[in-house]
């Protein structure tokens, strides 16, 4: 298998990865390290699978095909650590990233997530995990934006744990559901959507108040 056909597998890591097993038995555990920390890691590989990889993983584990605790221990380790290298990226360019010309960066991308970062403040650590993307460059926008490394590895840590562990333990229950495969990605939007719409209506709720007491 040439390097072209394998990363053409890793892009479709939701269809191959019984073929991956195949090949490469138990190195496949470091390639999905491999693919959660460089998409967590690193900006320009957004496009790298995320929660499809975590949730099909999990299927392969109720199969017995893959073990659950040792999947779930070395993919936690791969979110935290891809994400700290992305915040130490970000703190190193620092605010230039928003006045120079990158070519390897995706502006758009960068400022959705800029905007998000300014809504929703450390929190963006948490709910970027389940939003494709946005996962990516929260880290990196975080170091641009001198958040403390203290706080950033307390809220990275904590998305790290709840996004792994959540979809690696639903795909592990669910993965083998044909109507919950094929939908994953609206379903964790749905998911994301109801734990972010609580958070705008109490920064709403405390907005009003702060203007009546004015």
């Amino acid at each position: 298998m040439d390097l072209m056909q394998l990363f053409g597998m890793i892009l479709h890591v939701d269809k191959t990865l019984g073929d991956l097993l195949a090949t490469y038995g138990v190195y496949v555990y470091a390639v999905l390290f491999a693919i959660v920390f460089c998409e967590t890691g690193l900006v320009v590989l957004f496009f790298f699978p995320g929660d499809t990889l975590l949730f099909i993983a999990g299927a392969f584990c109720a199969t017995g095909e893959m073990s659950y605790p040792l999947l779930m221990l070395l993919l936690i380790i791969a979110a935290v650590t891809g994400n700290t290298l992305n915040y130490y990226i970000g703190g190193a360019i620092g605010h230039r990233v928003f006045t120079h010309d990158y070519r390897w960066l995706n502006k758009d991308a960068l400022q959705r997530t800029h905007d998000f970062f300014e809504k929703h403040g450390g929190k963006t650590i948490i709910l970027a995990r389940f939003v494709p993307v946005v996962r990516t460059f929260a880290p990196f926008v975080a170091g641009v934006s001198d958040m403390t490394h203290a706080r950033f590895q307390m809220f990275n840590i904590t998305g790290a744990v709840l996004w792994v562990a959540g979809l690696v333990t639903a795909g592990y229950f669910f993965g083998n559901i044909p109507l919950v495969r094929d939908h994953l990605t609206a379903i964790v939007l749905v998911g994301v959507g109801a734990a972010v719409v609580p958070l705008a209506l109490g920064g709403i709720y405390k907005f009003g108040r702060r203007m009546m007491s004015r």
